[in-house]
């Protein structure tokens, strides 16, 4: 079982980002604070800040993912970092080396911190635990555990359009089953107090006893959007899929994608959100993806800044014996 306190140092300040489950409320409204704080760096002339001026930060994807990559690596550029890329396909991981002695290596190099993306569960939290004091490590998604910046950043996007997260009910509708970023939205809405939230979606892609974590289940989509402030569509976790869970994309797009019809189901002024990227004809119809509800590329630009303030806040913290 995972030590809460891992991600947090003794003064309880931010040391690693793992998973935002176990984090105050307090703690994630700072990071929203803070990136809020960020945004205004984007329409500069020269869109930098110091703050992280002489740090390394090294993007360690064991998975591919375009957009989560290019956001850290904007974000740290931003921050005034440099940034180090391992491809580990090629790395001397693949060739027999082990994961400890790569990142011997990397801190021999005195790199400051480790963005984390991985296709086993836990990955991250291994990484946090064997690495050197002074290093940090952000979960860049790990298996079917969590992903806690696509959450904050999907947290900062709700509030920067609805206000107060209380009086809200938000709908996550899809496959609930293989998705991190579900179980990394679940904990943020509810730590912030979301009044209802709410998963939608076929009982093969519903994890048993998920009511546990304060949800309540819809297997009828038009019921589960009812009176929904917020909707947010996942995508079809393909790759993550064993056996025979659905029928076919198509009958999964008739039962589960989400349509103009659908969608007036929820609140007229409700915002259509997905982590992307976008099956278009299997989990959301064009023409919602690209109306005026969809605030999906909105997602994409806000984690830049959500980003910079979470590895602005821990590397913004004072060094542990005196470590650069």
């Amino acid at each position: 079982m995972m030590r809460k306190n891992i991600q947090l140092d003794e003064q309880g300040r931010l040391k690693h980002l793992l998973t935002l489950e176990g984090l105050k409320r307090e703690l994630l409204v700072e990071i929203l604070d803070t990136a809020e704080s960020f945004t205004s760096v984007t329409g500069q002339a020269v869109k930098k800040v110091p703050l992280l001026r002489g740090k390394t930060l090294v993007n360690l994807f064991f998975e591919a993912s375009t957009r989560t990559l290019t956001t850290f690596e904007l974000a740290a550029k931003r921050l005034s970092a440099d940034v180090l890329k391992i491809n580990v396909s090629t790395s001397a991981t693949s060739k027999g080396e082990s994961l400890l002695d790569m990142l011997r290596n990397l801190e021999a190099m005195h790199c400051d911190m480790f963005i984390v993306r991985h296709g086993e569960s836990g990955a991250a939290h291994f990484i946090a635990s064997h690495v050197a004091p002074h290093i940090s490590v952000i979960n860049a998604g790990d298996g079917r555990h969590a992903h806690p910046t696509q959450a904050l950043l999907d947290m900062f996007t709700i509030r920067r359009h609805k206000g107060e997260f209380g009086p809200l009910t938000v709908a996550i509708v899809g496959d609930i089953m293989h998705s991190r970023v579900a179980r990394s939205q679940i904990h943020a809405l509810t730590t912030l107090g979301v009044d209802e939230v709410r998963v939608v979606g076929p009982k093969t892609l519903i994890p048993k006893a998920v009511e546990t974590l304060g949800v309540h289940v819809y297997h009828d989509m038009e019921y589960g959007l009812e009176d929904a402030d917020v909707v947010i569509m996942l995508r079809l976790q393909k790759e993550r899929m064993q056996g025979a869970l659905l029928p076919s994309e198509h009958e999964y797009y008739q039962r589960y994608g989400l349509t103009m019809d659908k969608l007036a189901a929820a609140k007229t002024d409700a915002i259509v959100m997905h982590p992307g990227p976008i099956n278009r004809g299997v989990e959301i119809q064009s023409e919602v993806a690209d109306s005026a509800q969809s605030v999906i590329l909105e997602q994409v630009s806000n984690g830049v800044a959500v980003r910079m303030a979470v590895m602005s806040m821990v590397l913004g913290r004072p060094a542990e014996g005196g470590a650069a």
